[in-house]
């Protein structure tokens, strides 16, 4: 008998509401109780979420990711920004490159890896997904000088990451083909792309606060709202640019455009945001396959321990140039470890642009390692990830401080 979608995210929201209950009795975040959900239906274990069903449900998770990005864009706010903003910037940019660095370093030299699985595989350990920080952030109430600086944090984050995946995918995919490399075309590329994402997401927003800067309804701003995101996500899509950036860019515009228009989109959003971010991480979870670890082996493991010092170090590192508060300095990396959504999107790029004929068998087995890798150390870092970010929050103090 055909089952169909309904029927399965009947099941999904059923199963999230018992992994709710579950999780608040255990004082664990929702996130981990979610995706090890999503493992045990998924593909692993149960197989009730099939890769077919998955395709199926993708949109959801396209969905959930603009909500997140959205979430996180209106908590830059300039004041916030200008109080901490190079500490903000200095963080970003030393994580990410630290973490890309540190990877392809020492894959590439010590362990011998190739040049290429090293440059990519560092390239995407540069990305931290802000999805599941968000949702502890939100679940635990937090408020403070830290949970301002990883928001923003993760949310720039995106930007320096495209610039290194862009950098590496171009050297290799030249490299493989036997073409010659372009830095400055690589560089153009990057910028144009973050530019391109920034342009859009800020016309949406200087549409949205023109159209509602009046309008005291929340109803008639839900509507404008919803509608604006999933135009965002589809717009970008058409366009190819990054649909996180566009969003976030258009939260944090309307963030510091209209006070009133933005605290009222923000309670509309916490009203149905936990249906999307629920889904999201089961959907993510129930992507991710136990038996990857005989094809990753040890290089999956090298790959996680490498990129979680790369964070951390660098992060630190960035809040001491940066001169960030002392809470910042001595928490701020352990919160920026999860990597399922942006990383697993530039991992399930690498395996669709690299599983051309024109880059051979290197092609196939750079695309299948680099996929199997990131769904393997996802399963550590979305469990382990969110019980970090919970325990930094209630460490700095920051835990229970936001006022519904």
């Amino acid at each position: 008998m055909h089952i169909n979608n309904f029927i399965y995210l009947a099941v999904l929201f059923a199963a999230a509401y018992g992994i709710k209950a579950l999780t608040q009795r255990l004082k664990l975040p929702e996130v981990t109780g979610y995706v090890i959900l999503g493992v045990i239906l998924g593909t692993s274990v149960l197989k009730f979420l099939n890769t077919k069903v998955l395709d199926n449900l993708s949109d959801i998770s396209n969905i959930a990711l603009g909500i997140i990005s959205f979430i996180i864009g209106i908590e830059l706010k300039f004041d916030v920004i200008k109080k901490f903003g190079k500490a903000i910037i200095s963080i970003a940019l030393f994580e990410s490159v630290f973490a890309a660095a540190l990877v392809t370093t020492v894959l590439y030299f010590v362990f011998h890896a190739s040049i290429h699985l090293s440059l990519l595989l560092g390239a995407v350990a540069s990305a931290t997904a802000p999805a599941a920080t968000v949702a502890v952030i939100r679940q635990f109430k937090a408020k403070g000088p830290l949970t301002s600086t990883i928001l923003a944090v993760v949310g720039i984050d995106d930007a320096f990451a495209l610039i290194i995946y862009v950098f590496a995918a171009s050297f290799v995919k030249a490299s493989l083909s036997g073409e010659q490399i372009h830095v400055t075309m690589v560089v153009v590329k990057a910028f144009l792309s973050i530019i391109e994402a920034g342009a859009i997401g800020a016309a949406l927003a200087f549409i949205y606060v023109l159209i509602l800067r009046k309008v005291k309804s929340n109803e008639w701003i839900m509507l404008l709202l919803v509608a604006f995101i999933l135009g965002a996500i589809g717009v970008c899509e058409l366009l190819q640019v990054s649909e996180l950036l566009a969003i976030m860019v258009f939260g944090a515009f309307v963030a510091n455009s209209s006070a009133s228009l933005s605290m009222k989109s923000e309670k509309i959003m916490e009203g149905f945001s936990p249906i999307f971010l629920a889904a999201f991480f089961i959907l993510g979870g129930a992507h991710l396959d136990f038996r990857s670890i005989t094809v990753v082996g040890i290089t999956g493991i090298l790959y996680f321990g490498l990129r979680t010092a790369g964070k951390i170090g660098g992060a630190a590192l960035g809040a001491v140039v940066g001169g960030a508060p002392k809470t910042v300095k001595k928490f701020i990396g352990f919160a920026l470890l999860p990597q399922v959504g942006v990383a697993l999107a530039l991992a399930l790029a690498i395996n669709k642009d690299f599983n051309l004929p024109v880059f051979g068998e290197k092609g196939k087995f750079i695309a299948s390692s680099v996929i199997n890798i990131l769904l393997f150390t996802t399963i550590i870092t979305e469990i382990v990830g969110p019980l970090l970010t919970k325990r930094v929050l209630l460490k700095s103090g920051e835990a229970g401080q936001r006022k519904d």
